[in-house]
């Protein structure tokens, strides 16, 4: 049920699209319809399967070393204020880069295989994973702080013990926002320079017109977006006490 408003609004575009292309009938290498997406799916189909495996390698590496990457580096700022303050503004400063402008220098600089897309991917994972881990690591409130105080809790029992499962929220805030970038940081590095994968494909198919094959690549990435954010939910609704128990978990070691 709860898919129905989507599969309606995704329907009525679809039917809006094959009626402008019939009605204004584009040339194909502008405008295919999408039936022509869906031969081109169904002639090409063993071709565009291994080219997805390429890039759903890439993008489940980068966003697995992302994430770690992420969350170790909020975790680290914060366990190591002094060290915290030194890296934490260059890591901003690297934020305002433009993914395209880093994508080159990493091909350059780990060659046209699997270690640059992994790269670029793990850089858009990394930055709303760390940002969104950290800031829920500073926010702990004060009156929990200054009952930490009263125990003898040292400062990491207080960090791992108050800090961490109070933050939990915000990092799976962090992950949402960023589970469904990982195809887009994989792709960009295909775009830049590869030889294999959906952005490869993406990017020989517009240079020979042929449209249709850009469209399906297209479909295949919006389709695993889609259900990276899907398995995602569904993992954190299975899970309820990840949140419980970043409300609940206030005890410290005596």
């Amino acid at each position: 049920m709860q898919f129905r408003s989507p599969t309606v609004g995704l329907l009525l575009l679809l039917a809006i699209w094959q009626s402008a292309v019939e009605l204004l009938t584009p040339p194909r290498y502008l405008l295919p319809s999408p039936l022509a997406v869906v031969q081109a799916f169904w002639h090409q189909s063993g071709f565009l399967a291994h080219h997805a495996l390429i890039t759903s390698g890439e993008i489940f590496a980068g966003l697995l070393c992302g994430t770690l990457f992420g969350a170790a580096v909020a975790f680290l700022a914060m366990a190591l204020p002094r060290t915290g303050r030194l890296v934490w503004p260059m890591i901003l400063v690297l934020q305002t880069f433009p993914v395209f402008v880093l994508a080159p220098l990493l091909v350059l600089w780990l060659g046209f295989g699997m270690a640059s897309k992994v790269a670029m991917t793990t850089i858009v994972i990394f930055f709303p994973v760390a940002s969104a881990f950290a800031d829920g690591l500073r926010r702990t409130e004060a009156v929990l702080l200054e009952a930490a105080s009263l125990t003898t809790a040292t400062p990491w029992q207080v960090l791992l013990r108050l800090r961490v499962p109070l933050a939990l929220p915000s990092l799976i805030s962090g992950l949402r926002v960023a589970v469904p970038l990982a195809p887009l940081g994989a792709v960009i590095g295909e775009w830049v320079g590869a030889s294999g994968g959906l952005g490869f494909i993406m990017v020989q198919a517009n240079a020979r017109m042929q449209t249709d094959t850009v469209f399906a690549a297209m479909t295949i990435l919006a389709l695993t977006s889609v259900s990276l954010r899907l398995i995602f939910d569904r993992l954190v609704q299975g899970h309820p006490h990840w949140a419980a128990e970043a409300k609940s978990q206030t005890q410290f070691s005596s």
